[in-house]
C-alpha cells in the first residue's frame, strides 16, 4: 500500500538565509496519527507547509504516490487538508455555510454536490445546526471545528493541523480531541501540547533545528524524560 507521506531529504531555506530543515526523511503511512513537536523554531510548520506545496524546498515530497511539484500541485492540494492554527485564517465568508461550501464550489462542482459535501463536513464535525450561523460569532472551539469542516468538505485523504489545541479551554480541548479521534484521515498534528499527543496520536515524531531527532511510539518517547528535557519539552 503506497504511503499517505513520503519525504526524503528536504532541505529548505527561507529567503534570509535561515536554513528551517535540514535533510528531513518520514514516511507516514495511510490512515496512521503522527504527532509533530518540538521546540519554536523546530521546523513543524516549515514541514507541514510543504505537504501542500505551499513552501517548496529541496528533496523528495509524495502525497498518495503523487510528487509534490508544479504539474501535481492542484491533486496534490486537494489530498491533503491544511488547517491552521488560528481559525480565523480560513474563516472569510458570511456564514458556516458559505465557509464550508467554498471549496467544493471552486472545484467546479454542481450545487447539489456541494451540499452534500457541506452536510456530511458539518455532520463529521457535530456542526449540522450552525450552518446558517454567522463563523465570526462563534467560540474559538466551535470556530476550530468550522474550520476542519472546510477542509473536510474537499474529502483529503490527509488531514494536518498546527497547534489545534492552541486557545482552547479544558472543554473545548476535550471536545476537539474526540473529534479528531473519529476522523479516518491520515493525521499530522504539530503540537506543544504532550497531553494531546498522549491521548490522541499513537507515533510521535520530534524535531529539532530542522531535523527529526527521534520517531517512535509515542508512550515510549513521553518515558524518556532525558530526551523530552533535551527538547524543549515536558512530560505530561
Amino acid at each position: 500500500m503506497t504511503d499517505s507521506i513520503e519525504i526524503q531529504d528536504l532541505y529548505f531555506s527561507y529567503p534570509d538565509g535561515h536554513t528551517a530543515l535540514h535533510g528531513v526523511s518520514l514516511n507516514v503511512r495511510r490512515g496512521e496519527k503522527l504527532a509533530l513537536v518540538g521546540p519554536n523554531g523546530a521546523g513543524k510548520s516549515t514541514l507541514l507547509l510543504h505537504l501542500n506545496g505551499i513552501l517548496r524546498g529541496q528533496g523528495l515530497v509524495r502525497i498518495s504516490g503523487l510528487e509534490v511539484n508544479h504539474a501535481n500541485l492542484g491533486r496534490v492540494r486537494a489530498l491533503v487538508g491544511l488547517v491552521f492554527q488560528s481559525p480565523d485564517d480560513q474563516l472569510f465568508s458570511p456564514t458556516v455555510l458559505d465557509d464550508v461550501a467554498f471549496g467544493p464550489i471552486y472545484q467546479g462542482l454542481k450545487p447539489e454536490e456541494v451540499r452534500r459535501r457541506v452536510d456530511y463536513a458539518l455532520e463529521a464535525v457535530h456542526m449540522q445546526d450552525y450552518i446558517h450561523r454567522v463563523s465570526h460569532h462563534l467560540s474559538v472551539g466551535e470556530k476550530k471545528r468550522i474550520a476542519i469542516a472546510t477542509v473536510l468538505s474537499m474529502q483529503p485523504e490527509v488531514l494536518v493541523l498546527d497547534e489545534p489545541s492552541a486557545g482552547l479551554d479544558p472543554r473545548a480541548r476535550r471536545s476537539l480531541i474526540n473529534l479528531l479521534a473519529e476522523l479516518p484521515q491520515t493525521m499530522v498534528v504539530a503540537t506543544h501540547d504532550l497531553a494531546l499527543v498522549r491521548d490522541l496520536l499513537p507515533r510521535m515524531v520530534v524535531m529539532d533545528h530542522g531535523q527529526v531527532v527521534a520517531d517512535d511510539a509515542t508512550d515510549r518517547i513521553l518515558a524518556q524524560g532525558d530526551l523530552l528535557a533535551a527538547h524543549g519539552l515536558e512530560k505530561p
